[in-house]
């Protein structure tokens, strides 16, 4: 329910841009980060990034204790239409997806035979997947990574912090795997990433979505409906 209304929120408009980046961050995971880390990447963006302020913290909608699975990507979308604050989701009313987002799609039609039309991954969200980037913000113009600007350090707290809580980690590519000892061998699920590059050397037949079912189903949780 708290994502639904955070995301309702940013697509009306009702949140404003507000003076610092820390105010962002949803008090239930204020606790587990550090104001100081927050502050230090706040300064060092300037007025250089996209998403949009409200948009920066939308992966952390629920608290740690309800996120069930976490799919890790590594920066926004370069464009600013496009980004929404959760990996690899785009907005409702985007028509092309972008070129991860179809393998991820066609490799859920091979796995559980589900279609998606839309974009929009926020559904995932409001079950506790989390979506989130190693970098949650890139430079204004799609071009400056920002991953030096200290989201490492911030990030890296987050995914720890759900992964002690008992989530599944899907990491693809070496990048998100670079993590992968924050999860336990039996909540782990690692494959190639999903971009055209890739895809073929490993994501294609992994079956990740049904995977993480069978994890949830084995514990007795309520399996994702990807």
């Amino acid at each position: 329910m708290a994502c639904r209304l955070l995301f309702t929120m940013i697509k009306a408009g009702t949140l404003l841009e507000r003076s610092n980046l820390w105010s962002q961050v949803p008090t239930f995971w204020q606790r587990h980060l550090d104001k100081e880390e927050v502050d230090r990447v706040w300064q060092a963006i300037g007025q250089n990034y996209q998403p949009s302020l409200p948009k920066i913290f939308a992966a952390l909608c629920k608290p740690p204790e309800q996120i069930k699975v976490i799919i890790l990507g590594q920066d926004p979308y370069p464009n600013v239409d496009h980004a929404t604050g959760l990996a690899f989701s785009v907005p409702k009313e985007l028509k092309k997806l972008p070129a991860s987002l179809k393998n991820i799609y066609q490799e859920l039609f091979s796995d559980l035979n589900i279609k998606r039309r839309s974009g929009d991954l926020s559904d995932w969200a409001n079950q506790g997947v989390m979506l989130i980037n190693r970098s949650l913000s890139i430079g204004i113009d799609g071009k400056e990574s920002h991953r030096k600007k200290g989201w490492s350090e911030i990030t890296e707290r987050i995914i720890k912090c759900v992964a002690d809580n008992g989530a599944i980690g899907v990491l693809w590519g070496n990048d998100a795997q670079e993590v992968r000892s924050f999860f336990s061998d039996d909540k782990l699920i690692t494959s190639a990433h999903p971009s055209p590059l890739s895809a073929y050397r490993g994501f294609f037949g992994s079956k990740p979505f049904s995977k993480v079912n069978q994890i949830l189903i084995k514990q007795a949780d309520q399996p994702i409906n990807w």
